[in-house]
């Protein structure tokens, strides 16, 4: 089979540990390759990345306008800050490369809605990682609820609560220093918690009402959120989102990072299956999916674990050798969300809709 050739743009932490060694295969003491897509070299802002990216046997452009005129390369990942998202995709796609992109997809809907009308024009596939769809347990438990085990649903919260900001260091990075970035709990987390809530009920989200928690950290971004959502189908939850707080340790927090899906005959409960995991006995948070009933607790567990960036990795590659492009729809919608989010907070909480 014919593989799509990628490079990374921005080989940061998530960029090395997340998408090259495992959505790639590079890590090959854990994983093979792709059988439709292969990563073939990085580039960073920072120098010192090119280790890194060699000592995985990629190849190190200097810049990326290095990347945009090799014509071995067929679709690049932009792992950069939020703020570069939008004009390094614009500026690959109009060098012909497909691209993937970290969320948000841009920082501003103009840009977001560029970029698409950009790639439906070019022909080319365009989308953002939105990697926690393909979590096991998380298909798994879309698939309860659509089949009724829980019963009439009538509320659900997804929440991404943790302790970040607190120090001298974190508070002066770009996701808690710099809000035009789009950085803070709402860019930050609550845009997994969007694309969540419409992956679990099949929905797109039509209106948000925020409000913002209590400033206790030392830093420009907003500490928190306490959001209520509707989706298009009429389903309601909210979202639970902080930087603010602490949760006692690393297992504390990843257990914090889930959801609550609640019927009238069960509740649906998940631990640990909103953040970066994929389900696998070394990783240092055992996800669990709980289903509570009348007749108590039943723990829920898939049967495969696939690779969330595996996945999407995948499907964006396949899209491109199909030739039916990838639109971004979901992030652009995502993005005005979170865009509503904050306007909502800045407004006493008032309803606004997503559009």
């Amino acid at each position: 089979m014919k593989k799509v050739k990628y490079a990374i743009i921005g080989f940061g932490g998530i960029a090395e540990n997340r998408i090259a060694k495992e959505g790639f295969g590079c890590d090959k003491t854990r994983f093979s390759g792709l059988p439709n897509a292969e990563l073939i070299g990085a580039t960073d802002m920072n120098p010192a990345r090119e280790s890194a990216a060699k000592a995985l046997g990629l190849k190190w452009y200097k810049n990326m306008d290095e990347i945009f005129a090799d014509p071995e390369i067929d679709a690049v990942y932009v792992a950069t800050n939020n703020l570069s998202h939008a004009p390094i995709a614009i500026k690959a796609m109009n060098a012909g490369k497909h691209v993937m992109s970290e969320k948000p997809l841009a920082t501003s809907v103009a840009d977001g809605r560029a970029m698409v009308r950009l790639a439906a024009k070019k022909h080319l596939s365009l989308t953002v990682d939105h990697m926690m769809v393909y979590n096991a347990f998380n298909q798994l438990a879309r698939k309860y609820v659509a089949a009724g085990k829980l019963g009439k649903v009538g509320d659900s919260c997804f929440h991404m609560e943790f302790l970040y900001g607190a120090t001298p260091e974190e508070a002066r990075t770009w996701r808690c220093n710099n809000v035009d970035e789009m950085g803070g709990p709402i860019g930050d987390v609550a845009s997994h918690c969007v694309y969540m809530a419409e992956f679990m009920f099949d929905s797109p989200i039509q209106q948000v009402q925020a409000v913002y928690l209590p400033k206790t950290l030392p830093i420009k971004a907003e500490d928190g959120a306490y959001i209520k959502f509707t989706l298009a189908n009429g389903q309601v939850g909210s979202f639970k989102v902080a930087f603010s707080e602490a949760r006692g340790g690393l297992i504390g927090t990843l257990s914090n990072l889930g959801y609550e899906i609640y019927g009238d005959a069960a509740v649906l409960r998940a631990f640990g299956a909103m953040f970066q995991l994929s389900g696998y006995p070394d990783e240092p948070y055992a996800i669990r999916l709980e289903l509570e009933s009348a007749n108590g607790i039943k723990p829920l567990r898939p049967r495969k674990f696939p690779n969330i960036y595996q996945q999407i990795i995948t499907k964006h590659a396949q899209s491109v050798l199909d030739g039916k492009p990838l639109n971004a729809e979901d992030g652009l919608r995502n993005l005005r969300a979170c865009l509503a989010m904050h306007k909502s907070a800045r407004n006493g909480g008032k309803a606004y809709v997503v559009r």
